[in-house]
């Protein structure tokens, strides 16, 4: 039985003679007029019963019958609302694109915090699904970009009123499936064919009964009904793992697809036909294609099975390929010649849809985002396009579209799609060779090049995975496409991770150009002038935004460039640079004024410290390579002004001969004063030459990356660094420690910062041959002396301790008997160390031992127990402590413990013998 079962017994179903049923094959439980019917109906389980043979009395295009839904619903007291953008986040902070009309009104009015724009209401809300993009043109029915046909009603229980921007029930679900019913009934539907399909939903924190409805195998709507929350208490588990109940709100949530309901009225071979008849005959004949009789028979026959093609169902593409053609009679390879060509232009017509809300709705291309969602979609349409042999413009193809829904900015819509090609273009040049690379790598090995590496590829390259294949597969490598690639790379990006530290400052950053960086040019120059572009006030300070800078931000371990910045009117202290999406900030304690002319200064000194120590970095990782071995990889690093550190991957501690001969050759390098040199090659050119010891300090991003030589040593790095090896001055290695296992770090100070730090040892050198009145040269023999003297001197008193300790023992103290027990209980002020000594003397010759101390202004006790005596020291300690305000334990023979309290400290040495006489009575 179905956790929500009562929910779906409607008043509606039983008054109109519907019979709950099971289905067979998938086991989904379904209501039916039909006492007959035996499955769901839904593909796999049933096929499509309506091409060549439409479901309704007449044909309807899209625009007719987006026209006839709409007006249905305005006639039964509904109002018509106008579409929202595809681009969801800008009213959401949780999604990138629109993905159901209902998002139209999250999160403030399914919450209930405001009211909606009318109650009821239907709309017809274009949407995009990233995640059926690797189904459209396969199936017959999925398509990218869709509009979601729907009517909503937000309803509140009568004992919430007036704790919501609406009350009281507008309607539910029996008027839900009645209003249902009525509209295929308007479009002359069988209803006797009509299946609802019981599917709970979840989603979000909330969930509530569904139902899907098909006929004549297709599902044409879904009807929501959105009434519940998670909660761990809840009396209902749904799918997803995780317990719900009713919530106060709740609110009729459908879904009808304009374009199956489209398709159904027409019988089409797929959906495509319906709702692109114009561009898909177009695209047909650009390509050449022309079917025979027999061919277009085969191609109606196949499109009745192409639900069984759906990636969320079937585990393998081929498989239900050859399954399709074993139910037609056809050889499978024949089938697939047939149907491919048809399939790639039906992707075609739905994504160039797709674009076209996308930038009619004003996304731009980009690497992030919607911009990056937008970007996927064109880079898969220009290859299938390429695929197909379509020699028509990409940016034509797209103003199709964008010429039916009828979007004023068609002229940018072009530009953008040509300019992303002319990208597309270049980063396919530069990406072969990062193919062919990858694929040598596997050629032979009888393993298949991982996905991981294919989405990598795509993310980084934009390198679709059918041209992986081509160009691995020449060169011996095996290569096995997922059939839900394309969703597995909006997956990466299709979530709410986009928005991660994000706040509303991205907007107007995104506007802003990216800052010229001039460091780059003249790394030695520290004066500019810029404009500035921007000024974003923060609780501490302002961040500015100029059109150039040279000062750094933080980066690459590199701290930030401080300095000042200074107008006509003000001068403004620079604390901190940062970069974000290539515009730098710079956090300034005034505001210069934006569309002001500035003039910044770099801080002079600090700059060139980092600059030195950023450039012994790559020094000193090169000689530790020399002098450790090839083994030695950086594992951190971090710049300071100061001295630096540097963390590298090593089997071992590193010896101080080591160490001197890594400063010794670290040294020799800065003499030489070899030249620094920096280039801006192709990443692919760059790795081939010099190999992945690059990225010592981590792979950067981009297609070009900027290269640091220093002599032999090869670095990509994004930091400043001096003109010649000798602009160091020198190099001292202060320090080496573990990090942790198989890490060692460096610490080491460069230039006049090695000077200062060389300056404090021989100060601490000179300051300890003072105290010990000898010369620096004989403080280390001195000292050895001192210390062995210091160690025998310390035996002796242990020694003397011990003597101590045991003729006091012999003494016997404040010797009593308690039940037959010899105990010692005795006030003691010596420190720990002696109270130890003292106790297990006296526990040597078969005595409990309590020793208490107000040594250090503190209590403190200790108690030994002999073996045989059944008295627990360290529950005894427990007891004693606590009574000074502390704490202590330890095993039963031997605790110790104490607290504040001092003065206590002979009242509760008072008390022990009583406590002594309770533990051993017991």
């Amino acid at each position: 039985m179905s956790e929500l079962e009562s929910e779906y017994r409607l008043e509606y179903f039983e008054e109109n003679d519907f019979v709950r049923k099971e289905c067979p094959s998938c086991g989904a439980h379904f209501w039916t007029r039909d006492h007959d019917r035996e499955t769901c109906g839904e593909p796999p389980c049933a096929d499509y019963s309506f091409i060549d043979n439409p479901g309704f009395d007449e044909a309807y295009t899209m625009e007719e019958m987006r026209e006839a839904f709409l007006s249905f619903f305005e006639d039964n007291d509904h109002t018509r609302i106008d579409p929202y953008p595809v681009a969801a986040n800008r009213w959401r902070d949780d999604v990138l694109l629109t993905q159901a009309s209902i998002y139209d009104f999250q999160p403030l009015v399914t919450s209930g915090e405001t009211p909606p724009p009318a109650n009821p209401l239907c709309i017809s809300q274009p949407c995009i699904r990233m995640q059926d993009i690797d189904n459209v043109g396969r199936t017959g029915r999925h398509t990218m970009a869709f509009e979601m046909m729907a009517h909503h009603a937000f309803n509140a229980r009568e004992e919430a009123a007036g704790d919501y921007a609406y009350e009281g029930e507008v309607y539910w679900k029996d008027d839900t499936v009645r209003y249902c019913d009525e509209l295929f009934e308007s479009m002359g539907a069988n209803l006797d064919e009509i299946v609802y399909i019981e599917d709970p939903w979840v989603g979000g924190g909330n969930a509530g009964p569904a139902i899907e409805v098909i006929y004549k195998g297709a599902e044409l709507a879904t009807l929501v009904f959105m009434s519940m929350t998670q909660d761990p208490e809840g009396e209902y588990e749904l799918k997803d793992g995780n317990r719900y109940t009713p919530m106060d709100t709740y609110i009729v949530d459908t879904g009808y697809g304009l374009e199956r309901w489209t398709w159904m009225s027409q019988g089409t071979p797929t959906v495509y036909e319906a709702v692109y008849p114009d561009m898909i005959a177009f695209l047909k004949e650009n390509a050449g294609i022309e079917h025979s009789e027999e061919e277009e028979q085969l191609i109606h026959r196949a499109a009745k099975l192409a639900g069984h093609m759906d990636i969320d169902e079937a585990e393998d593409m081929d498989v239900a390929r050859d399954n399709i053609a074993d139910k037609l009679g056809v050889n499978v390879s024949d089938l697939t010649t047939l149907m491919r060509p048809l399939e790639d232009i039906y992707a075609i017509a739905d994504h160039c849809r797709a674009l076209a809300y996308m930038f009619g709705d004003g996304i731009v291309p980009s690497n992030v985002g919607t911009g990056y969602l937008a970007r996927m979609v064109l880079r898969r349409t220009k290859r299938l396009v390429d695929n197909v042999g379509i020699d028509a413009p990409l940016d034509e193809l797209v103003d199709m579209q964008a010429k039916r829904l009828k979007y004023d900015n068609r002229d940018t819509i072009r530009d953008i799609v040509r300019t992303e090609e002319r990208k597309y273009r270049k980063t396919l040049e530069r990406g072969s060779r990062r193919i062919e690379q990858l694929a040598d790598e596997y050629a032979g090995t009888g393993d298949t090049i991982p996905t991981d590496d294919l989405l990598e590829l795509y993310d980084s390259h934009g390198i679709q995975p059918d041209m992986v294949k081509e160009i691995a597969e020449e060169r011996g490598a095996e290569v096995d496409v997922p059939d839900d690639f394309y969703s597995l790379v909006a997956a990466r990006h299709d979530s709410e991770q986009a928005f991660k530290d994000k706040d509303d400052t991205d907007d107007r950053l995104s506007d802003l150009p990216d800052t010229e960086k001039l460091y780059y040019e003249d790394q030695q120059r520290t004066e500019f002038e810029a404009v500035v572009l921007d000024v974003f006030e923060r609780e501490e300070g302002y961040d500015v935004v100029l059109d150039q800078t040279m000062f750094y931000p933080e980066g690459g371990g590199q701290p930030a460039d401080k300095g000042t910045m200074t107008s006509d009117e003000l001068t403004a202290e620079v604390s901190d640079t940062q970069i974000r999406d290539g515009v730098v900030l710079h956090r300034t304690d005034r505001d210069p004024g934006k569309g002001e002319f500035v003039r910044g200064q770099v801080d002079v000194t600090r700059r060139r410290r980092l600059m030195r120590h950023h450039t012994a970095t790559h020094v000193v990782g090169y000689a530790a390579r020399k002098v450790l071995g090839d083994h030695v990889r950086q594992a951190g690093a971090q710049k300071g002004t100061t001295s630096s550190r540097f963390d590298i991957t090593h089997y071992e501690r590193i010896t101080r001969e080591q160490v001197k001969e890594i400063e010794h050759l670290a040294n020799e390098i800065v003499m030489d004063n070899q030249p620094v040199k920096q280039e801006w090659p192709h990443r692919h050119e760059a790795e081939e030459k010099h190999g992945f010891d690059l990225y010592q300090g981590g792979i950067p991003p981009g297609t070009n990356i900027r290269l640091i030589h220093v002599g032999d040593d090869v670095q990509a790095c994004g930091g400043t660094h001096v003109k010649r090896t000798g602009d160091i001055g020198c190099i001292k290695i202060l320090n080496t420690e573990p990090v942790q296992d198989g890490i060692e770090r460096i610490t080491f100070a460069a230039g006049d910062a090695a000077i200062d730090a060389t300056q404090r040892t021989e100060d601490a050198l000179y300051d300890a041959a003072e105290v010990l009145d000898v010369t620096p040269q004989e403080v280390p023999d001195t000292a050895e002396r001192f210390f062995t003297e210091w160690k025998e001197r310390g035996k002796t008193i242990d020694r003397l301790k011990d003597e101590l300790a045991e003729a006091r023992a012999a003494a016997g103290g404040d010797e009593m008997d308690i039940e037959g027990t010899p105990v010692v209980v005795q006030r003691l002020d010596g420190d720990t160390d002696e109270l130890r000594k003292m106790a297990n003397a006296f526990v040597d010759e078969g005595k409990v031992a309590v020793l208490g101390s107000a040594d250090g202004g503190s209590a403190m006790f200790v108690v030994g127990v002999p073996d045989g005596v059944d008295v627990n020291a360290g529950e005894l300690v427990g007891q004693l402590a606590q009574q000074v305000g502390g704490g202590g334990g330890g095993p039963p023979d031997f605790a110790q413990g104490g607290g504040p309290d001092a003065d206590k400290l002979d009242e509760v040495l008072d008390d022990v013998p009583e406590l002594l006489k309770q533990a051993l009575d017991a």
